[in-house]
């Protein structure tokens, strides 16, 4: 199919950033939650099974952190406001899925990233593997207010705005690795009235059970190479 621009989301599609989020968020509950450290650490918090259970089963960022790990309101909008400052004090290796580079190299269309992680932080991570100017625009949770995360449409139309300008008759793919991603995908479409097609591209490589989502996405992929051929390239 012809397609005008990919754009990815970073935990879990682009990155295995798992290990230095945990570590982060036990940074940040020590801060804004002290009880919910030490032995009273949310189990969601203790490996990785139970992280990848929560992150793949909460809506968004805020409700991961009231609804499963236990923040008030006030402590989860302290935890936001502290995110990009443990992100880029913390030095926990973050690693590219096997194959994402080869990929988006290879992809010859626009790119850009549209994630809940700090923009600042991404951006550190694209300049270490050379890939930083494959990516017309990178959107993090930083630069969208927090009421207006996704699956909200805004972080999508802003990406877009930042490529093209106008939006007018595009056909986009959006990867990502959660059933709010596939929302994701669906808002901006339907924000922009329908005259532009989202497509809806969930990754399984990360771990994410598409099985059991009630919003299903147009492919499901098992390794990032599988891109190149869903847009011909």
């Amino acid at each position: 199919m012809k397609v005008d621009a990919v754009l990815w989301d970073y935990d879990g599609t682009l990155v295995n950033s798992v290990p230095k989020n945990i570590e982060i968020t036990k940074q940040i509950l020590a801060q804004v939650a002290p009880r919910l450290s030490g032995n009273g650490l949310p189990k969601y918090l203790r490996n990785e099974k139970e992280y990848h259970f929560a992150n793949h089963a909460a809506k968004n960022w805020q409700d991961l952190y009231k609804n499963f790990y236990g923040l008030t309101e006030s402590e989860t909008n302290a935890a936001g406001k502290l995110w990009s400052e443990f992100q880029l004090k913390n030095t926990t290796p973050v690693e590219l899925f096997p194959n994402i580079k080869d990929t988006v190299i290879q992809l010859n269309c626009p790119q850009g990233i549209c994630s809940q992680n700090s923009a600042k932080n991404i951006k550190l991570v694209l300049e270490k593997n050379n890939l930083i100017e494959r990516f017309k625009t990178i959107i993090g949770y930083d630069n969208i207010p927090a009421n207006a995360q996704k699956p909200s449409p805004v972080g999508g139309i802003v990406c877009l705005q930042e490529i093209f300008g106008e939006i007018q008759n595009k056909t986009v793919i959006y990867v990502g690795d959660h059933e709010g991603d596939v929302q994701f995908a669906r808002n901006i479409e339907s924000e922009l009235n329908h005259t532009n097609k989202v497509i809806s591209v969930a990754v399984k490589y990360s771990g994410a059970n598409t099985g059991s989502w009630m919003h299903q996405p147009d492919y499901i992929i098992s390794s990032p190479l599988e891109l190149l051929n869903l847009t011909g390239h």
